[in-house]
């Protein structure tokens, strides 16, 4: 891809209570370094502990997804990474002077708001994606939860939801654009169930809440005894419920905002995988234990996409060169031409295709009975390629050739056989200077790299005799 990564262009700060600690925080979100991704900065304690957003550092997920590193833990991040991922930033310093970021009004509103003001800014590197070509999915058998992601042009996510109750039924959410997260999801609040408010504030928890920062659908009867509890933990006079079903008189911001606020969950939490996503995301009964679980499976196809190195390239789009382009600008006839398209061409990388048919000349006598592409050609098809990416940059190609002087770092992978698609990337190492050209090449046949090689090659007039 071609886009850039993006970060804040001034720093900003925020102050609230944390929801499940009730600590005041003060929040400082500033601009991070390219290919930082999302770092989180403990200002209490001593040396500032850096904590990243990596879903590796999960280590609970009750009511929030905690991180904790080496005895340091920040809790329920989902709401501020959210917030982030939806304003499009890929790298960001998180200052907190508490363990958890404040809940403010139970969603991602402010946080966005927070991050518009400070002015968003593109950077020089490049931006990465996790790029799902195929079906993956999670299930958590005991709660029938899962995950699945298929693959999409762009980041999509679609939430159901079903709570089994009277008050809450059967919800759906989808989100079909990252930019309509502020919009569409970044004001949908969080919210909880009676009968789970009494048992977290039994167990200690929700110490920053109140009825202005979290929904309280009541799905069992409001005793006298749980009636005076909440007015205590919510310091109210009183507590009634209105026609809708939801504790005291707070407006629902969507008809559908339980499922708008695990869709904005599921945004936050899958933010720990460290890459933009490129996926349609279909989560049923989606909750914080199930979204890290999820995440960190992506974090594996990740890394191992990361690990084979292999770019994502379309197929179907229309070539920068057919084969009559390339014999323009190359000397080499059949059989001894080599690529048959250019799909990509810049200053600095091209990419070229070779489809290996059974009809190659070099089968007839190279392993005729069990056909294997010879490592030699793959590698004059690479040099073929990298004489494109060196002969679209001068005016006069016809005039002039590419000739190899040092092969180095050469690496054969995996067989290349009848019927694979050979593509070709190559890189410039360095500016082309003297008419010396330094480069690295990558051969893949799908998924996998099946040869590698640095080149170097000077570029010449081509000396014709008649």
């Amino acid at each position: 891809m071609s886009d850039k990564q993006k970060t804040l262009s001034e720093e900003i700060s925020l102050s609230g209570i944390g929801l499940h600690t009730g600590k005041e925080v003060k929040l400082t979100i500033k601009p991070g370094k390219e290919n930082s991704g999302f770092i989180f900065v403990r200002t209490d304690l001593e040396g500032h502990p850096h904590i990243e957003a990596d879903v590796n550092y999960v280590t609970t997920t009750e009511r929030g997804t905690t991180l904790e590193k080496l005895g340091v833990r920040i809790h329920t991040c989902e709401h501020l990474l959210a917030a982030l991922v939806g304003c499009d930033i890929d790298n960001a310093i998180l200052e907190m002077n508490s363990a958890e970021p404040p809940i403010l009004d139970g969603s991602s509103k402010f946080f966005v708001e927070a991050i518009e003001k400070a002015g968003i800014k593109e950077q020089s590197a490049v931006r990465e994606y996790l790029v799902v070509k195929e079906v993956l999915s999670y299930v958590d058998a005991a709660t029938g939860s899962e995950l699945t992601i298929i693959p999409s042009d762009n980041y999509e996510v679609t939430t159901m939801v079903d709570f089994g109750t009277k008050v809450l039924g059967t919800q759906n959410a989808t989100l079909k654009d990252i930019a309509d997260f502020k919009n569409e999801i970044s004001s949908a609040r969080t919210f909880s169930f009676l009968h789970e408010l009494e048992m977290l504030l039994d167990a200690g928890l929700i110490k920053g809440g109140d009825i202005s920062n979290a929904i309280v659908y009541v799905d069992k009867e409001l005793t006298p005894e749980t009636a005076e509890k909440l007015k205590k933990a919510f310091g109210k006079d009183d507590i009634s419920i209105r026609p809708n079903g939801i504790l005291d008189n707070l407006t629902l911001n969507y008809p559908n905002e339980a499922a708008r606020h695990k869709l904005l969950d599921v945004i936050g939490d899958l933010a720990l995988v460290g890459v933009k996503i490129k996926g349609k995301v279909i989560a049923n009964k989606p909750g914080h234990f199930v979204n890290t679980q999820f995440a960190k499976k992506l974090n594996r196809q990740w890394k191992l996409q990361r690990r084979k190195n292999v770019p994502d390239f379309d197929l179907s789009k229309e070539p920068v060169f057919d084969i009559n382009g390339i014999m323009r600008l190359l000397p080499h006839r059949p059989p001894f031409l080599l690529i048959d398209k250019i799909l990509e061409l810049s200053d600095s990388h091209v990419v070229g295709l070779k489809n290996v048919s059974m009809n190659e000349p070099f089968f007839v006598g190279h392993f005729p009975l069990e056909p294997v592409m010879p490592g030699v050609l793959q590698i004059e098809a690479m040099a073929q390629a990298a004489g494109i990416l060196v002969l679209a940059s001068v005016p006069d190609p016809e005039n002039y050739s590419t000739y190899f002087i040092k092969i180095d770092k050469v690496k054969f992978k995996k067989k290349v056989v009848p019927g694979d698609t050979l593509l070709f990337k190559i890189d410039l190492l360095e500016p082309i200077r003297r008419g010396i050209v330094h480069m690295q090449g990558y051969g893949y046949v799908r998924d996998s790299v099946v040869v590698e090689a640095e080149l170097m090659a000077q570029v010449a007039k081509r000396k014709v005799t008649e």
